[in-house]
């Protein structure tokens, strides 16, 4: 639900060009039409693998779904929220009960709840000041292991909790293991004896450590020199290897694997990019990996029975992003990704090669020629550093009639943005805008050289890369460079005001999704769950308790709106608990006093980034209105509400 909206004028975040195509016909979308489509994810089969359980947002908030894996039946919605999204999580292993996790209104204290079929519903970590999070079935499929913070704020504790003890019994299970010095678990043998943990040194440096429950012995099992990533990802299903991602010695992340008797080491997976993610399936017959290559997942399965890469079926008009192994391993649920449309489910059957489609995202009223693929770029920044990008070029646009453009910059720190689809970008390609997503120096993906040029560097080479981008959309020939605007969510939602604060004349307007502007404030506010990288993150942006707060302060447009002289427009969530409220609230005062006309949105029911259909329509259609007026110079200014 919306609560405010000030009006504007209220006073007081490849190299050169290609040849360009002629003007093409395409129809408009209303932000309604948009929001129909339909956002899919998740893919839990259940125990006889006839179904499948996904969280979509068909009724304008997430919730629970069943779908027939023959994909001739009609889904069934299994859960019934109007207020919080629900999120399906798994069938329970031999039956069809069901987990799914809600926060409440997007505060991110997420619980655990137990549905039965007939739709009675349990929650499973009831302490409302505590964050729980589903860590999967126990290899046996008799237990569950829950993470939560309800004993100290700052540390997520590891519990099982039987599934014969769910109905009789209250409260999380054993402790299996307490987190008392700021590590993660990342990964629990089958037997439930070891425990990967890791921990955050620095933003470019950590340890991984082999918890022994048997013995309460903790040994490092990461000795090494400079700085060194590691991830555990899975142990062996004879407990007797860690599979772990790491980069040492390396540029990009790979995948390796780590004898816990004798300590000796193998490489397993390398390729020219980081391995994202490895895990295997229920028998250990697939080994799945998943590599971000250029903006998209490459995921590659491989038969352990033959040693061969499985030849995945092509799939038109869209790249297969994530894979889910049914227990019996005859199937798998692939996720097809686009940056022109929601994504869909699909499933193979490894034994017969048949590919199933089981849903269909895209609203009918629209026609998928309308909308825009993405296509990745690179141009030269400032000092001759390569920057990627994906950029997206309304079909209507053409050396005669030229259209205006946004500069993108994805949150993080250290995001990446992605070939997927986000249906305001898509929203704003389809009324006449081009968009240059910058993956700035600091993004992920490209290298951990790439990765850390901007480590206390913010608002300042990171921005210059954003402004950079101004130089390729030039290049296409079809920009008004009289009319580029910059956008963006969370840390992009920074770089929005720092590029109006201390770039005030690169970009004509901003705007701002619920973005940092008070370093200070945020770095000594953030979630305490988040303790155990705290040090990486303080190391990246600086530490705010030391003498860092005087660049802190300084790159922080917060103390600085006298500077910002072009149109503003801001969105926030009231539940914010990453970027505060009062973040937005100040920086709304600080350039109304300039006489700058400045929009602001506030949703009561939102955290940190939108979930609900209403307040996405509400929010994302007037960002349209905003760009109408103050960047393509027509429409009327948003009515006070």
């Amino acid at each position: 639900m919306k609560r405010l909206i000030l009006p504007a004028m209220a006073f007081g975040l490849f190299f050169g060009c290609e040849q360009t195509p002629e003007k093409v016909a395409v129809k408009t979308y209303s932000i309604e039409q948009f929001y129909k489509n339909i956002n899919v994810s998740g893919g839990s089969f259940s125990p006889d693998e006839s179904k499948m359980l996904v969280s979509t947002n068909e009724t304008g908030i997430y919730n629970a779904y069943e779908i027939p894996v023959d994909g001739k039946g009609e889904k069934k919605q299994l859960t019934n929220s109007t207020v919080d999204s629900y999120f399906a999580l798994s069938y329970f292993p031999n039956d069809e009960r069901l987990l799914f996790t809600a926060d409440q209104g997007g505060n991110e204290n997420n619980h655990i709840y137990l549905q039965q079929p007939d739709g009675t519903q349990k929650d499973l970590t009831p302490y409302d000041s505590a964050k729980s999070s589903f860590y999967g079935w126990s290899q046996d499929k008799q237990s569950m292991f829950i993470a939560s913070n309800k004993r100290d704020a700052k540390y997520m504790d590891v519990y099982e909790r039987t599934i014969a003890s769910l109905d009789s019994e209250t409260g999380f299970g054993e402790v299996i293991y307490q987190n008392n010095d700021g590590r993660d678990v990342a990964a629990i043998s089958p037997d439930k004896n070891y425990f990967a943990l890791t921990e955050s040194i620095t933003s470019a440096d950590s340890k991984m450590y082999l918890y022994n429950k048997a013995t309460g012995e903790t040994t490092d099992i990461s000795e090494h020199e400079g700085d060194v990533q590691y991830n555990p990802q899975f142990f062996s299903l004879d407990n007797k290897e860690l599979y772990y991602l790491t980069d040492e010695g390396a540029e990009f992340v790979y995948l390796v694997k780590r004898n816990l008797a004798t300590g000796t080491i193998e490489k397993v997976y390398e390729d020219k990019w980081d391995v994202w993610y490895a895990y295997v399936s229920q028998s250990g017959k697939y080994r799945v990996i998943g590599v971000n290559e250029d903006a998209s997942t490459k995921v590659h399965i491989f038969d352990m029975t033959t040693g061969k890469e499985v030849t995945l079926p092509a799939i038109e008009g869209g790249s297969i992003a994530s894979v889910n192994i049914s227990d019996s391993e005859k199937l798998a649920r692939l996720t097809v990704s686009t940056s022109a449309s929601p994504s869909n489910i699909y499933v193979y059957n490894f034994e017969t090669n048949a590919l199933t489609k089981l849903t269909d995202t895209l609203n009918p009223e629209m026609a998928a020629s309308d909308l825009v693929e993405g296509k990745v770029v690179r141009f030269k920044s400032f000092d001759g550093t390569e920057i990627p990008g994906i950029y997206y070029q309304p079909k209507n646009a053409a050396p005669g009639e030229k259209v205006p453009a946004l500069v993108w910059v994805h949150g993080g720190p250290g995001g990446q943005t992605r070939l997927s689809y986000f249906a305001l970008i898509q929203y704003l390609v389809n009324h006449g805008y081009a968009i240059l997503a910058v993956n700035n120096r600091g993004s992920s993906g490209y290298g951990k050289t790439f990765y850390h040029m901007d480590d206390q560097n913010h608002g300042d080479k990171d921005l210059k890369d954003c402004v950079a981008g101004k130089t390729y959309l030039e290049s296409t020939g079809v920009i008004d460079m009289d009319k580029v605007g910059i956008i963006g969510g969370s840390y992009g939602g920074y770089m929005v005001m720092a590029a109006l604060t201390f770039a005030p004349e690169e970009f004509n307007v901003g705007v701002n999704l619920f973005g940092v502007t008070n370093w200070l404030r945020t770095l000594k506010s953030i979630p305490p769950y988040w303790e155990s990288f705290r040090k990486s993150l303080y190391d990246e942006m600086g530490d705010p308790y030391t003498a860092d707060s005087v660049r802190l302060y300084e790159i922080s447009p917060l103390f600085h709106t006298e500077r910002v002289t072009k149109p503003l427009m801001v969105l926030q969530g009231a539940n914010d608990v990453r970027v505060l409220p009062v973040e937005s609230d100040e920086i709304v005062e600080g350039v109304k006093a300039n006489g700058v006309p400045v929009e602001y949105v506030v949703f009561d029911d939102e955290g940190h980034g939108f979930r609900k259909k209403e307040n996405e329509i509400e929010g994302y259609g007037q960002v349209l209105v905003f760009l109408d007026k103050y960047l393509k110079g027509e429409g009327e200014p948003v009515a006070e509400k």
